[in-house]
């Protein structure tokens, strides 16, 4: 059974984006908009984590995590808080109510998933998944490593978060905007063409050793698609 997250956002776009990427992670989702109907879902069906913005209506992202710590069945419960209060003494008070990782708004959505694999591999070992295959593609998150027919291709860690990221959406066209705001993040100023440059090495490095292979597709005025199937992309 696939880990089941509960995804704790008064923000409806920013819920409904957490919930299909971490989807896509293969994880379950439920969503609740408020402290209340997350007490309510916590009790009603146990989740394996807990994502739980801090501003929340009703009661807040503080309240619920003390309470969910006080309860017996969800005492042990892993909870990753999500909040724009970016002081130290705020990280201390959440992480003191009983938070295990805290992350600042905005953020990069892979951040987000990483957190939340290095939470499960640290409290919920059994649940954490780490080795992502999409056709001769294999990215190990543990070992920061990718292998393309057994063979290790070597990236440098930006190309591993892009790597990550299309491994994660297969098929799906993303623009250069989308691919800096899920793997550079929202809050970093990056120009768009830098995109292309690491596009650009990424393909190097996954065709060295194997002319002719390229899973990157090039759609003109629209972005990338990662397409394992593909042995060589035509121009477009």
């Amino acid at each position: 059974m696939n880990p089941r997250i509960l995804v704790v956002e008064d923000d409806d776009a920013l819920g409904t984006l957490l919930r299909y990427n971490l989807e896509r992670e293969g994880y379950a989702v439920a969503v609740a908009t408020d402290g209340e109907e997350a007490l309510i879902q916590t009790e009603e069906h146990l989740p394996d984590l807990v994502v739980l913005d801090w501003m929340l209506p009703k009661v807040s992202g503080i309240e619920v995590c003390r309470r969910l710590r006080q309860r017996p069945q969800s005492r042990n419960v892993p909870i990753i808080m999500l909040t724009a209060r970016g002081e130290e003494s705020d990280r201390i008070r959440g992480l003191d109510t009983g938070a295990d990782d805290y992350v600042v708004k905005p953020f990069a959505v892979t951040e987000l998933a990483a957190r939340i694999r290095a939470v499960l591999r640290r409290l919920r070992p059994g649940l954490a998944e780490d080795t992502v295959v999409r056709g001769p593609l294999a990215l190990d998150r543990s070992a920061h490593r990718v292998t393309r027919d057994g063979e290790e291709v070597h990236l440098g860690p930006t190309e591993f978060r892009l790597l990550d990221f299309f491994m994660q959406n297969p098929g799906r066209v993303f623009s250069r905007e989308q691919l800096l705001d899920a793997v550079w993040g929202s809050d970093v100023y990056v120009e768009a063409r830098t995109v292309d440059v690491h596009i650009g090495r990424l393909r190097k490095a996954l065709s060295r050793g194997a002319p002719g292979f390229d899973p990157i597709r090039t759609v003109r005025s629209a972005g990338y698609a990662l397409e394992v199937d593909r042995k060589k992309v035509p121009a477009d």
